[in-house]
């Protein structure tokens, strides 16, 4: 077995974290102390280091190695290692005070400057594992509704919708009661939490409640953020929401924020915690036009439209943030009862409501603008997981909740799926292979999208490009099945009626 210099991969990690300003030359020899406290290690010679490391993922590896001969890892699992390299690098970390401290200093002066110096803080830190998110592949596929985001996530598990749905409704219990919970912040992690030590909060008040910023550790697109509340509590969408989300980009203009919606189904994966998502990203639905003006009496101030998306979208636009919070409760209180069977919307089963809104807010300049989302979420025997939810047909490429992030036009889909388009491929390039794959058990799924593709000419030359294109058009249709008024003639009638009745 090779033996591994622990004093040269620990001056590596420091050398990093003084390139990365973790730390400062003052820090050097109380940071080294703290890594060998940790590992149970008396020895220690500084080591020169010329490298420049990108991130600190290679020496960190090679310390969890040398963990593993001395017996400290056991088991030796990916987790028990994440856990490990997570202490490791949190000997180099400022307290969360001196982050916050550092953060609203910038803010003064310029808030992309504070952000920027966060966001640097949380992928240099190895909070965010960029050697991993820089896996995960992202294309652009054209559709009928602009160019649509999509991304194999190799860096998160892929969720079952009822397992979800089961997380929502078990008893709290346990410290921290969830993995957005504030108390995450230096947790050592367990079984079923993720080890946080190099976790760092921004404080903030939003609708005069503790609320606080953090980066999420899988960033599906630039500078995305997590927006919590300091109460563990459901979520919820309310006018409260529309007023804190408004609050935020006025903060920080420069971001994004958005709300999951607050039920099952077409809510995020984590609805025991209310929280926001946000970020420094122009997501393909902020960039789609207006189809329709509207107008809604008394709100004459306020630019209103239905969006042209496969969704169900009222854009409102107004300086007055008021007036915007106003009009997007008075959609949502008329919506939340609102029926039309001839469009398959049902507020209720017996006193099990259905209806609810996904909100997102941004600035146009000095403008604020609302985007509102309606949101369905009644099963039926042909649909059960969910009417308005991606359809069976479609579950080869995605099963999961259209959450946020979808909703706006970046998919998120499984890891399996990088493994899987790569044997779609090779059937397609080689017809004589084509049985054998195709009888696979993780392939049999794909079988008529293998014919449709086959049938299309792929395989004759751009094969890749081809599937592709092709799982862009599948995610345009699966934001269809979630759009509760559908892009047809009767579906935009539909669509009119319910902004009639507002």
């Amino acid at each position: 077995m090779e033996n591994i210099d622990l004093s040269l991969e620990i001056s590596r990690l420091l050398h990093y974290g003084l390139q990365q300003g973790l730390l400062e030359k003052e820090d050097f020899s109380y940071s080294a102390n703290r890594m060998l406290a940790l590992l149970g290690a008396r020895e220690f010679t500084p080591q020169p280091v010329e490298e420049e490391l990108p991130y600190p993922a290679e020496p960190l590896e090679r310390v969890c190695d040398w963990a593993a001969e001395q017996g400290l890892l056991d088991p030796d699992t990916r987790d028990a290692r994440d856990q490990l390299d997570t202490e490791v690098m949190n000997c180099m970390m400022p307290r969360p005070s001196q982050v916050a401290r550092e953060f609203y200093s910038r803010y003064q002066a310029d808030k992309k400057s504070a952000t920027d110096y966060y966001y640097h803080l949380s992928r240099a830190s190895h909070y965010i594992r960029v050697d991993r998110v820089e896996k995960d592949k992202m294309w652009t596929a054209p559709t009928e509704y602009g160019d649509l985001v999509i991304t194999i996530n190799l860096s998160k598990p892929e969720k079952d919708p009822k397992a979800i749905a089961a997380a929502r409704n078990a008893p709290q219990a346990g410290y921290p009661k969830c993995a957005l919970c504030r108390e995450n912040e230096g947790y050592l992690g367990s079984l079923n939490q993720a080890a946080r030590g190099n976790h760092r909060l921004i404080p903030l008040t939003l609708g005069g409640e503790p609320w606080y910023l953090q980066y999420s550790p899988y960033v599906y697109y630039n500078e995305h953020c997590i927006v919590l509340s300091g109460e563990h509590r459901p979520m919820k969408v309310t006018r409260q929401s529309f007023q804190r989300l408004l609050e935020f980009v006025t903060f920080l203009p420069h971001y994004f924020v958005g709300s999951n919606a607050d039920l099952p189904i077409v809510g995020g994966s984590i609805l025991t915690h209310d929280h926001f998502q946000g970020g420094y990203y122009e997501f393909p639905m902020a960039k789609a036009p207006v189809r329709e003006k509207v107008r809604f009496p008394g709100f004459e101030n306020v630019e209103a439209g239905i969006v042209k998306w496969p969704m169900s979208v009222i854009r409102l636009r107004a300086a007055d943030r008021e007036a915007l919070v106003d009009l997007a409760d008075k959609i949502l209180t008329s919506w939340r009862g609102y029926s039309d069977e001839s469009a398959d919307i049902l507020a209720f089963t017996g006193d099990t409501p259905h209806n609810t809104i996904t909100p997102i807010a941004r600035r146009r300049g000095e403008d604020f603008e609302l985007d509102l989302v309606l949101r369905n979420n009644r099963t039926t025997e042909e649909h059960p997981l969910g009417l308005f939810h991606p359809h069976a047909e479609y579950h080869h490429i995605k099963k999961e909740n259209i959450g946020l992030i979808e909703v706006m036009g970046l998919a998120i889909l499984p890891p399996r799926l990088l493994t899987e388009t790569e044997l779609l491929e090779e059937a397609l390039t080689h017809p004589d292979r084509a049985a054998a794959i195709l009888a696979r058990p993780e392939m049999e799924k794909h079988r008529a999208w293998y014919e449709e593709l086959k049938a299309a000419g792929a395989g004759q030359g751009e094969t890749r490009r081809a599937i592709r294109e092709s799982i862009g058009v599948v995610f345009g249709k699966i934001l269809g099945n979630a759009g509760v008024y559908k892009d047809t003639e009767a579906g935009r009638e539909a669509f009119r009626r319910f902004c009639a009745q507002v």
